[in-house]
């Protein structure tokens, strides 16, 4: 996923962005933002919790890059007060939809902020993967309820998140506000319930190892489909 944003950040260069306008919606305490602003973007930050923004600004202190990440302490759907129609080369929803009452008119809202040719960051958690986790746990008449339920989540559990998406539905929300899908992979396929440990001595390499697994299993259809995320770029026609 980060190649894939660093990609799009030489791509607003070339279009003549010498400084990438960044918007984070949800961006919590700055583990997106700290970085994009080091590497010479401009980033606002829509985030209503204040110990997050905190965070955020000591982090982005430490870093030197204070300077270049403007704090917004609101919701998300507060976002067009903020941010000027247009003017966002890249925006983030990482672990946003999950959450908002209002998913498809948040992505309207973002899709409105961002540039004709910029792109949009949208990072979910599948409804997929959670079914097939609680499966794995023994928890199979909650996996089965899960699994029938269309928003992913269910109701009178203590569930923390609003929805859960598949990606046919992360596509509908993305291309109902206009924006044109670009690419759908997975984010975790198996980093997250695999239960072997590496051999002694043998950790860095099974870490490698794990890591180019998940690189290609995230773009492999159907483990892609079973990731515990699922990340979504998509792009608003020129």
């Amino acid at each position: 996923m980060r190649k894939v944003l660093e990609a799009e950040l030489r791509a607003a260069r070339a279009r003549g962005a010498e400084e990438p306008t960044v918007v984070d919606v949800g961006g919590g305490s700055g583990v997106w933002a700290v970085p994009f602003a080091a590497a010479g973007c401009r980033v606002t930050v829509v985030e209503p919790n204040l110990d997050a923004l905190a965070t955020l600004e000591r982090r982005a202190a430490e870093d030197g890059v204070l300077d270049r990440i403007t704090v917004v302490a609101d919701d998300s759907d507060a976002l067009a007060e903020h941010v000027r129609p247009g003017s966002a080369d890249l925006v983030l929803a990482h672990s946003l939809l999950e959450v908002v009452d209002d998913p498809a008119g948040v992505v309207t809202a973002i899709a409105a902020v961002t540039a004709q040719g910029g792109a949009v960051s949208v990072l979910t958690a599948n409804r997929h993967a959670a079914a097939l986790h609680w499966a794995l746990s023994g928890r199979l008449e909650e996996a089965h309820r899960l699994l029938a339920e269309p928003s992913g989540v269910l109701s009178g559990d203590s569930e923390t998140i609003l929805r859960r998406l598949d990606v046919e539905g992360l596509t509908t929300l993305l291309e109902g506000a206009g924006l044109t899908v670009e690419r759908i992979q997975g984010d975790g396929v198996v980093s997250e319930i695999i239960s072997a440990e590496p051999a002694p001595g043998l950790a860095a390499s099974w870490e490698r190892d794990l890591a180019e697994f998940e690189a290609l299993a995230a773009v492999t259809v159907p483990l892609r489909d079973i990731a515990s995320r699922l990340h979504a770029l998509a792009r608003k026609p020129a």
